[in-house]
């Protein structure tokens, strides 16, 4: 008896753990691997401990063109955080090309729901910028909860879902806002090739190329951030 019942707990444990790794599998598969990129945020006065988890420098990178479009497009630093933890909910933080029937991108937009074309949709610019202006337009947005907000726009089948990803989302926002000054770090970037241009990048995503000079405290650790995610697309070095 004692060992049958010794087997079924054990089975009990090893169901709870696959189902919470289901779960977190869109973040937790990039865990562990270097190079990376690192958040770490306190998120409030009442609160030493601060928030602290890895993204891949794919996830790093989307990650701050999502905060930039917010940015650029006047959206408060509670959007950023809606649609961070839309992404990490939707995709990991992964640009992905397909997905649930024609679902692609961040967001996991669908162009037979008026969301663009699956080119447009895979822009990340365009992505996000459509969840942000789609998120304006709902009605006391601001007062809501991230998951609840987050469900105004996506309209998902698994509401309650968002709500796991708050407290990354708010420590990514904070850290790609400028809110939390230094939270973003990156390691081992691979910097030698890149695939875009910082002026036009930096003009399509933050609204500006003037990324030296005298910025308020905030707009400078944002910009800073921003640089330091995009390094490896933008070829930049320290």
């Amino acid at each position: 008896m004692w060992n049958r019942r010794r087997s079924l707990i054990v089975l009990a444990v090893i169901g709870v753990l696959v189902a919470a790794s289901v779960a977190a599998w869109p973040f937790l598969r990039s865990l562990g691997r270097t190079p990376g990129c690192t958040v770490t945020a306190t998120l409030s006065a009442a609160s030493d401990a601060p928030v602290t988890f890895i993204l891949s420098g794919e996830q790093a990178d989307n990650a701050a063109t999502i905060a930039a479009v917010g940015i650029r497009l006047g959206m408060p630093d509670h959007a950023v955080t809606v649609a961070l933890a839309a992404a990490l909910q939707e995709s990991g933080l992964h640009n992905l090309p397909g997905g649930d029937r024609d679902s692609a991108g961040l967001f996991q937009q669908r162009p037979s729901q008026g969301w663009g074309t699956r080119t447009e949709i895979l822009d990340p610019i365009y992505a996000a910028t459509a969840f942000y202006e789609e998120l304006r337009a709902q009605p006391a947005w601001a007062q809501l909860s991230v998951a609840d907000a987050a469900q105004l726009v996506q309209r998902s089948a698994a509401p309650f879902a968002y709500a796991q990803w708050e407290p990354w989302a708010r420590a990514a926002a904070a850290a790609l806002t400028g809110e939390v000054p230094a939270a973003l770090t990156c390691r081992g970037l691979q910097t030698s090739s890149p695939s875009a241009d910082l002026v036009a990048t930096a003009t399509a995503e933050l609204g500006t190329a003037a990324l030296s000079g005298m910025h308020p405290e905030a707009r400078g650790w944002s910009i800073s951030s921003w640089l330091v995610a995009h390094a490896s697309r933008l070829g930049l070095t320290g």
